[in-house]
């Protein structure tokens, strides 16, 4: 409205404007500005490469694809000086892309060279069978040791930067069940716990289901770290579910709480981090001509010196 491309009963209108039951609304929408898709140079490391896929490791900080307010040095960008004859199906502005990372987070990607690649890669991750694996750091100790947060993540609607769980009734995430990550089982049932809501259909404004399973790698004085294993791939999703139960991840400015301080001993080099200590450290799937493949990645040099400063060795954190 701001632009004068919104018409209310063929009148221009100011964006207070509030339209009434009858009145026909006029959207006049400019054509896209076409997106300068340069090959740029950037250190992007490739675990594994064929005429099919490229498994990378994005750095932390580097977006994926072009949007508003990245229009260069996105992951996009470093592919297209890397790699050669990327997947069409995404789109000019994401060529191969079949899934994402946040921008502030770092870890392993798979990225599709052609259309066969790319319509089984999407498949996969439909229908969750995709395994994910990340690391965070993150604020206070949880209380048990292993858990599930199951929820219905949306767009959160008093801040449309954030994403939140909006289950009725419940303002955090329901812990659902101890896991048994060895046998890939729930290990038993917990005091207090109770099942989520029934499940409805991915695309009511109710929200998407959310599934994260976690494990304490390490433990510390009001910090810890964790293991969350993903059976869906929302936005946020691990963010918001370790937010939401009170453990926001280490340097996460968006979902950080008030009420987690860290240490004294501490408090400089949290304060000074510039993005979520949050690395997706494994990542496995099925390849085009059916072998499963898996890639394990570790982190990078700021997690590996934040864990270090809490006297834990960040090498151990992606064991078995």
């Amino acid at each position: 409205m701001a632009e004068g491309r919104a018409h209310v009963d063929g009148v221009i209108v100011k964006p207070s404007f509030k339209v009434t039951a009858g009145q026909v609304l006029t959207l006049h929408v400019p054509p896209v500005a076409p997106l300068d898709l340069t090959p740029e140079q950037h250190d992007v490391p490739v675990l594994y490469e064929d005429d099919d896929l490229v498994v990378i490791v994005k750095p932390a900080g580097m977006v994926v694809h072009p949007s508003a307010g990245h229009m260069t040095g996105t992951l996009v960008h470093a592919l297209l000086g890397q790699v050669k004859n990327l997947s069409g199906i995404g789109g000019m502005e994401r060529p191969g892309i079949v899934h994402r990372l946040d921008g502030g987070t770092s870890g392993i990607m798979v990225v599709a060279k052609g259309d066969r690649a790319h319509h089984a890669l999407s498949e996969q991750f439909a229908v969750h069978s995709v395994e994910r694996r990340y690391l965070a750091l993150i604020h206070k100790v949880p209380l048990h040791d292993q858990g599930t947060f199951r929820s219905r993540i949306w767009r959160d609607p008093n801040n449309r930067l954030k994403m939140a769980s909006v289950v009725p009734g419940r303002k955090k995430p329901v812990v659902e069940e101890n896991w048994d990550d060895e046998n890939d089982r729930p290990l038993r049932r917990g005091p207090g716990w109770e099942r989520p809501e029934p499940e409805e259909e991915d695309d009511d404004p109710a929200g998407k289901e959310a599934i994260t399973h976690w494990k304490l790698r390490f433990r510390g004085d009001r910090v810890a770290a964790v293991e969350c294993r993903l059976e869906t791939g929302r936005t946020h999703q691990v963010r918001v579910h370790l937010s939401e139960a009170g453990h926001p991840i280490l340097g996460d400015s968006v979902y950080n709480r008030r009420d987690c301080v860290p240490t004294a001993a501490l408090r400089e080099a949290v304060t000074a981090l510039t993005h979520p200590m949050l690395h997706a450290f494994r990542l496995a799937f099925d390849h085009p001509d059916g072998q499963r493949l898996s890639f394990t990645a570790p982190p990078p040099a700021d997690f590996v010196e934040m864990a270090r400063l809490m006297g834990w060795d960040a090498a151990t954190m992606i064991g078995p």
